[in-house]
């Protein structure tokens, strides 16, 4: 069925109720028990309104696929089962088709799923957006973000293995057609403190482990890093290892998204080298000291560490080693250097590690936006994914719970203010009397933390920059005196009576009534943890590296931008962070996921309700639904109304011809409901109590039985025609095939009976005719017989007169016929095979015959040498030509001569066309080669010999280095006047040149070659072509050279050889060399 004609609900085949809204009786039991039931059958996203509770089932579900992106894409919100793409799909399409900026915004604590409900959003939108190279590369740059996010604001807590500790919220640009451009990233209070200390059973961020277990032998030993994680004091070791977590794998992610992303990998590497200097940081010890002024000071115990860390940032060591012993403070023109103690320069330490991680996320995510940004300067679409902390409640709640609460207070009210919003300019959109909604406003506990004179953000800003002792306790103290009557604030210390005796509040906390619930704030840290103080000798330190990123994230280090103006607070860069995104998500139509987690386990299938409930209430849910039942519970389209419930009126089932509001009244005044539970708008029908909607739904289904039970009737009956009708035509075909079969087979034999009777008829009359023929033939040859032998007597008559005058003679010739005749049929069987060397031949029968037999034999032989001839080919011709002139040069003179018989003459052994060594050396020889050979050149000094390469074309023959390919000598084969070789079967040889040419100045050249006959062959013809004139080859164990100006004399001696087969040449004196052969 067509996606378009498909009639589904999210009330069809419901688990519990899948929108909340529609909860009857609504309690916070009923809102539990309806959560669980859905959970335990694997529905783990339920409805509020158009809210969207996921509860993570910590397993893999089968609802994440493409036929489910398909299944849900363009779809209304409630046309189907709750679902996190139906939330997807309608924030797209909203912002696709009616041009309206949407945000997601994605709440609940650690572990309960936000980071992957983040992904499953964005993995959606990506699926149905449009197509195209250009559009793929920036979804699939989007998409890849969230690696490197995560393997550096991520990390491993008891809540949960890949815990978000930074709230991230990403701007998606769309153009008009609503395909991505782009987006923008922007990321909020990285918990720094994480990487200087851990809780027990929890790690560090990601990527330090992943860093350890994935990188390379070599990528290790250029950071100067070690594998074993218990080598570094800032990693958690009783956790450091995550089952499950493939850390090794993981890098390698890591390290193609951020290829992906858009990252050089020189940026890779310098991000790689800050992220081992804050590893090998932790490994810095200190050891106290005492001067002579009594003051305490401290030095770095093992300076390895630094050295270490100051090679990777291109640090000056004694700088960075000053930066952690002493503190300057300037005030005006005053500088004042105060050494640090043991606790101080541990201090120093952390904060610089800190820093130095946070601001190298704070490059990350801001490189990560220079790459993803819209590069088009078109109008854009927006669309906002908030994934950011929910309410934390701990044992011990610290600075960082108390702005994550802050913030959480702030996403609660706009929650309320847009979700009332909403529902306020739907009812006047659609003409219903707007009554207005009770609910609590948490603006009082929003002005409590963020009024500028007396909220405690202020009030522990003006702490922090009072001069004189500040302490958590005097910050406690001021909050005592300003805050006390106020109705959401509790202390021990307050000038509230009731507190004063209240045991569960101790003397150094303090106590905020959020919407969510009560918590305990402990003081402890507040003060330093907003200070967020690094010295600024150690900024300063840091601007002075040489590394290209380190000198980028300190900025305030540089002496000429150097400002002696205090640096903004933690409290209010993240109250100004708020605000802004307030300010943000106000301009957009917010859609909503609240994350929940099940257990603290991470185990699936199981439901603690006691968690869950703790959840639910500071989630602020229940408060939610009361908010969407305030009005009306159940809103729906006529057209979608009418389409489910028409089958409940006879008048309106099976068709409606007129207005779907029109069908919608009858249809309500036959069902008797009573006018105040509902109330007509203009487009959509508005049911005020779920029970009303429940009983239309129990009305529909016992209908639908009805209408069921007649449709299987009408099918039964419509089935059992058919069947009779089948049965009816077949028994018509089944007789019509019987009566057909009975008149073939008379048919057949009527026809055989015929055929048999006419065959009898056609072969009497054949034999009839037959005869006849016959009589007329013998007839006709007796008559032929007859006259033959008359003719015969005739001519024998009138001829036998001649016979006896010529028989012999005739006879003479015909005796002489048939042995000519006997004697070439018996040659023919006899003659030999058509080899040219094959010298057998028949023995002649008849003396008579001798002179013709031989001259036979002659003629036959001239042919087969010319049938050999007309096989072979130019090529092979010429080198038969090369053999027979070898022959002739050698044969019987040189020893060496048998043995290159049957060695085929190459020519090109080195191939130097096709060779890449010889490149070089192929340019330069411009004519065709006739041979290329290495050859050994003896040395005309000391005899010794060396390789080269002997290249022979037609005009020259050429010597270049072996190893090279260089042109040692060019000699024009015009000056060589004669080869000189020996009778033995060496390989030497002599080649002579014309006295006074330019290539004899050295004199004549001295050669070994195993190719020795074919070199000198090629030789011989090649001058003879170019002059005309043959050249002397003299053989002979004794023969001159001219080397320089000296006649020597070259002779060959037999010995044994101590290069295996190559001769031995040794220099006895100036006019003798000696060539030992074997």
């Amino acid at each position: 069925m067509p996606k378009s004609e498909v009639k589904t609900s999210l009330l069809d085949n419901m688990i519990g109720v899948g929108d909340s809204v529609l909860l009857e009786p609504l309690t916070e039991d009923t809102f539990l028990e309806n959560l669980k039931n859905r959970f335990d059958h694997s529905e783990i996203y339920t409805y509020i309104g158009s809210v969207v509770i996921s509860v993570n089932p910590y397993r893999h579900l089968p609802v994440y696929t493409p036929e489910k992106v398909e299944e849900y894409r363009n779809r209304n919100f409630y046309e189907l089962s709750p679902h996190i793409y139906a939330l997807a799909d309608e924030a797209y399409r909203s912002l696709r088709d009616q041009d309206k900026d949407q945000c997601i915004l994605i709440t609940g604590e650690s572990g309960a799923g936000k980071t992957e409900a983040s992904k499953l959003v964005m993995s959606y939108v990506a699926a149905v957006c449009g197509k195209g190279a250009e559009v793929n590369q920036v979804k699939e740059q989007l998409l890849q973000s969230n690696p490197v996010l995560e393997a550096f604001g991520n990390a491993k807590t008891m809540r949960n293995d890949n815990s978000s500790r930074f709230g991230k919220y990403m701007d998606i640009e769309f153009d008009f057609k609503g395909d991505p451009l782009g987006g923008v990233i922007s990321n909020y209070l990285l918990e720094k403190s994480r990487v200087v200390k851990q809780p027990r059973g929890e790690r560090n961020f990601h990527i330090f482990y992943q860093l350890l277990s994935g990188g390379s032998e070599d990528l290790l030993k250029q950071l100067k890093l070690e594998r074993e994680f218990n080598q570094y004091n800032y990693l958690g070791l009783d956790s450091a290892k995550v089952n499950g977590v493939d850390d090794a794998a993981n890098f390698r992610t890591v390290k193609n998204a951020m290829q992906i992303v858009g990252f050089m990998d020189d940026e890779v590497e310098l991000v790689l080298e800050v992220v081992a200097a804050v590893l090998k940081l932790g490994n810095i010890e200190f050891k106290p000291e005492s001067r002579v002024n009594g003051l305490d000071e401290s030095r770095i115990q093992d300076k390895n560490e630094l050295k270490e860390i100051c090679e990777l940032l291109g640090q000056d060591q004694a700088v960075l080693e000053r930066a952690f012993s002493f503190r300057t403070v300037e005030a005006k023109q005053e500088k004042v250097s105060t050494t640090l103690n043991v606790a101080q320069a541990y201090y120093a330490r952390d904060a610089l590690a800190k820093n130095l991680y946070n601001r190298l996320f704070t490059w990350l995510v801001n490189r990560i936006n220079e790459s993803i940004k819209a590069q088009s300067k078109v109008r854009k679409k927006v669309m906002g994914v908030l994934d950011i902390y929910g309410f934390e409640i701990f044992e011990n709640n610290s600075f960082e719970q108390f702005i994550i609460n802050y913030c959480n207070e702030k996403l609660q009210q706009i929650f309320i203010e847009l979700t009332l919003k909403e529902e306020q300019e739907e009812y006047i959109k659609e003409g219903i009397e707007w009554t207005h909604i009770e609910y609590f406003n948490n603006a009082i506990i929003c002005e409590l933390i963020e009024n500028n004179t007396n909220g405690i953000l202020a009030m522990l800003d003006e702490e922090c920059l009072r001069p004189g002792t500040v302490t958590d306790e005097t910050f406690l103290e001021k909050l005592n005196q300003v805050c006390a009557v106020h109705e959401r604030f509790e202390s021990r210390m307050s000038k509230s009576s009731r507190f004063l005796n209240d045991t569960t509040l101790p003397h150094n906390c303090f106590r905020i009534q959020h919407y969510a619930g009560k918590v305990m704030y402990h003081v402890e840290g507040f003060v330093d943890k907003n200070n967020d103080l690094l010295y600024r000798d150690l900024s300063q330190a840091m601007w002075k590296t040489n590394h290209v990123l380190v000198k980028s994230l300190f900025p305030e280090g540089n002496p000429a931008k150097m400002s002696l103006k205090r640096p903004p607070t933690a409290g209010s860069q993240f109250k100004a962070s708020v605000a802004t995104l307030m300010k943000n998500l106000q301009t957009k139509n917010p859609n909503y996921i609240r994350c929940i987690k099940p257990n603290d386990q991470k185990a699936p299938h199981i439901f603690a309700e006691a968690l869950v409930r703790h959840q639910v209430r500071y989630l602020g849910l229940m408060e939610n639904v009361r908010v969407r039942r305030a009005g009306y519970a159940f809103k729906q389209p006529y057209e979608s109304c009418l389409e489910r419930y028409k089958m409940l009126c006879s008048q309106t089932w099976p068709h409606w011809r007129q207005g779907s509001r029109d069908g919608v009244k009858v249809l309500l005044t036959e069902l008797q409901i009573p006018p105040e539970e509902f109330s007509y708008g203009r487009s959509k029908i508005f049911i005020r109590n779920p029970r009303t909607l429940f009983e239309l739904e129990d009305l529909r289904k016992r209908r639908l039985e009805d209408l069921a039970t007649l449709i299987q009737k009408i099918y039964r009956g419509w089935k059992c025609r058919t069947n009779f009708l089948l049965m009816k035509k077949s028994q018509i075909i089944i007789s019509a095939w019987t009566k057909r079969h009975f008149q073939r087979k008379k048919y057949l034999q009527l026809k055989s009976v015929t055929l048999i009777i006419q065959s009898y008829i056609r072969g009497w009359k054949a034999r009839k005719l037959l005869r006849e023929l016959k009589h007329q033939k013998r007839c006709e040859e007796s008559a032929t017989t007859i006259a033959a032998y008359w003719r015969g007597f005739q001519v024998r008559r009138e001829y036998r007169k001649f016979f006896r005058a010529n028989a012999g003679k005739k006879i003479y010739e015909f005796t002489i016929q048939r042995i000519m005749q006997k004697y070439f049929l018996e040659m023919k069987k006899k003659l030999p095979s058509m080899s040219p060397t094959e010298k057998t031949w028949p023995p002649r029968p008849y003396f008579f015959l001798d002179d013709t037999h031989t001259e036979l034999k002659r003629i036959f032989h001239l042919w087969r040498c010319k049938k050999y001839r007309d096989q072979f080919t130019e090529q092979k011709k010429a080198i038969f030509e090369e053999k027979l002139e070898a022959s002739e040069l050698f044969k019987d003179k040189k020893a060496l001569y048998t043995n290159s018989v049957q060695q085929p003459f190459q020519g090109d052994y080195l191939e130097i066309s096709k060779n890449p060594k010889y490149q070089k050396l192929n340019g330069a020889v411009e004519e065709k080669i006739v041979l290329a050979d290495v050859v050994n050149k003896i040395n005309r000094a000391n005899g010794k010999v060396a390789p080269r390469i002997f290249l022979l074309t037609q005009s020259n023959f050429i010597l270049a280095d072996q190893k090279s390919g260089q042109i040692k000598s060019t000699i024009p084969v015009m000056d060589i006047t004669s080869v000189s070789v020996s009778k033995q079967t060496d390989g030497l040889f002599a080649v002579h040149l014309k006295e006074g040419s330019t290539a004899a100045a050295k004199g004549d050249f001295l050669f070994t070659s195993d190719r020795l006959i074919e070199i000198i062959t090629k030789l011989y013809r090649t001058i003879f072509f170019k002059t005309n004139q043959k050249i002397n080859v003299e053989i002979n164990n004794e023969f001159l050279v001219q080397f320089n100006q000296d006649k020597v004399c070259v002779k060959f001696i037999q010995g044994a050889q101590k290069n295996g087969n190559l001769p031995t040449c040794k220099r006895k004196n100036n006019r003798l060399l000696e060539v030992t052969v074997p």
